[in-house]
């Protein structure tokens, strides 16, 4: 089972880790997308301006995704962030893209899952110590989307910084894919985990890839906690680097 790191937890708090995550519909969570994924659609040449990631690029990285984890729906959640993969160089600007992608592919296994596969872990998730507390219910904040976002706190932050209530409608995380990407967005942009920076700042700084994983599950990963794991984030960076034609640039382990 892989785990990852809840956005604001404590390194200890995230020792119990967190389980691979099913789709949304029955179907899906017992195959893959039908082979018209793999196969560049109508219309896959397409690029949202100013990213740069095509349509043909991201299908190409994710051939067998759940449908819910659209090509549309992660260009319309660029505007929350607009220094996402849009800061400094062209090659940084790929590079933190590839990163970004390598990431939430590792998280979801190839964007296939979109909720928590361990359902006795979803009453977990709500921090009663908290003022506004679980209103949706103590089973209501489970791993949802391309970063997995958990727990109330979690979902408060996150709605409160993107301007919708999670709070009260976690459920909006997986059924709006523009809203699942926005939280892994806004994780990426603005939360360091364990870490020592977010793991945008991490690609536009030059500090590497590697600190993109401490950011992300670096308690569990990190410096000799998981290594295969680790290189399975690096495996998929190189390859969509690749894709995106640059290089991966330095400090790829952590």
């Amino acid at each position: 089972m892989r785990s990852r790191t809840a956005a604001l937890l404590s390194a200890a708090a995230l020792a119990a880790g967190v389980a691979l995550v099913v789709p949304t519909s029955t179907a899906a969570a017992t195959a893959s997308c039908s082979s018209s994924c793999a196969a560049a659609p109508a219309g896959a040449e397409t690029r949202a301006e100013g990213f740069v990631v095509s349509e043909a690029q991201f299908n190409q990285m994710f051939p067998n995704r759940n449908p819910f984890y659209t090509y549309s729906g992660l260009t319309a959640a660029l505007s929350a962030y607009p220094e996402f993969a849009n800061t400094g160089s062209d090659t940084v600007k790929r590079q933190e893209a590839a990163a970004f992608l390598a990431n939430v592919s590792h998280e979801t296994g190839g964007l296939v899952y979109v909720v928590e596969q361990n359902t006795g872990n979803y009453p977990h998730y709500c921090d009663a110590t908290q003022p506004y507390g679980c209103p949706a219910g103590q089973a209501a904040y489970y791993g949802r989307g391309p970063i997995q976002l958990s727990w109330n706190f979690n979902y408060k932050a996150a709605g409160d910084a993107l301007g919708i209530d999670l709070l009260n409608n976690p459920y909006l995380v997986e059924q709006d894919p523009a809203v699942a990407w926005k939280t892994a967005l806004w994780y990426w942009n603005t939360q360091t985990g364990p870490g020592t920076m977010t793991p945008h700042q991490a690609m536009v700084t030059g500090a590497g890839f590697g600190e993109t994983i401490r950011s992300i599950n670096g308690s569990l990963e990190c410096n000799g906690g998981n290594p295969g794991q680790v290189q399975s984030r690096i495996n998929s960076y190189k390859s969509f680097v690749q894709i995106l034609g640059t290089t991966p640039g330095d400090n790829l382990s952590c």
